[in-house]
């Protein structure tokens, strides 16, 4: 059997022209183009506006507790050049520097609006981080104790209510121990110099029990999991300090230790 084609002489019916007649297009079925309008570009504008404003206003808070962290450092930094019985008074004119950041922290929380702490947060992270260093370093001259997470909080007028708007989030807390233990590996070593010999047990002891309460932490942040392997060297210099005072016999060796 064969099957059989036959062609027509009649014109072929123009295909776009079915199509474009039949109901798969047509003006109920193609979409709907909705063009930017004034008062779609003027609301734009406007948030633009506010964000830029806001930023402005938190930087302006931002430079303020930048001023403050930095005179803390620069007084705290004479530590490594003070003799023991002058750091109480050393402290004591630290303390209304820490005090001063719950002013500051009090205008972020009234800046921030709610649910957008994490929008804005980057921008005070790193004099955020100084300051709990700053409040960790005091703590620690004055009782040898570890500083916890609600004690710097309650320094820096942090309140639980501001969750959302303004918090100290732990990764910062502890950011700031581990710049805490960079700076007791330099004071080991000046504080020998300065004769107190002491100081570097005391100071091995609270690194060596602090170093093991990090290592029980799941740290995920790549960045803090990094700094924390770098505490590996601190806790070796110190080490070797406190080896060199034992072996000269210039200070009793060392007993107990803290907990995190």
């Amino acid at each position: 059997m064969y099957l059989q084609l036959s062609y027509s002489n009649k014109p072929t019916h123009d295909l776009s022209q079915t199509v474009l007649g039949s109901s798969l297009y047509n003006n109920s079925w193609a979409p709907h183009h909705h063009n930017m309008d004034s008062c779609d570009v003027e609301r734009l504008n406007e948030l633009l506006e506010q964000d830029v404003e806001l930023r402005e206003k938190i930087k302006e808070q931002v430079t303020d507790l930048d001023k403050k962290t930095r005179n803390m450092v620069g007084v705290l930094n004479k530590i490594h050049s003070t003799p023991p019985e002058s750091i109480p008074g050393l402290l004591d004119s630290v303390r209304p520097m820490l005090h001063s950041c719950q002013t500051t922290s009090a205008a972020m929380a009234a800046l921030i609006p709610p649910s957008q702490f994490w929008r804005w947060k980057e921008m005070w992270t790193n004099s955020l981080r100084t300051a709990i260093f700053s409040a960790a370093l005091v703590e620690f001259l004055a009782t040898g104790k570890l500083i916890s997470l609600p004690e710097v909080c309650q320094i820096l007028g942090i309140k639980d209510e501001w969750k959302g708007r303004f918090a100290l989030p732990v990764e910062d807390y502890l950011h700031g121990l581990i710049s805490l233990v960079n700076e007791l590996s330099r004071l080991a070593v000046n504080a020998v110099t300065l004769g107190n010999f002491e100081a570097p047990i005391q100071i091995s002891i609270f690194v060596k029990d602090l170093f093991a309460g990090f290592s029980m932490l799941n740290l995920k942040n790549d960045t803090l999991r990094r700094r924390f392997d770098s505490l590996k060297y601190d806790l070796k210099k110190i080490e070797e300090v406190v080896y060199d005072v034992s072996l000269r016999k210039l200070a009793p060796p060392p007993q107990g230790g803290h907990q995190m």
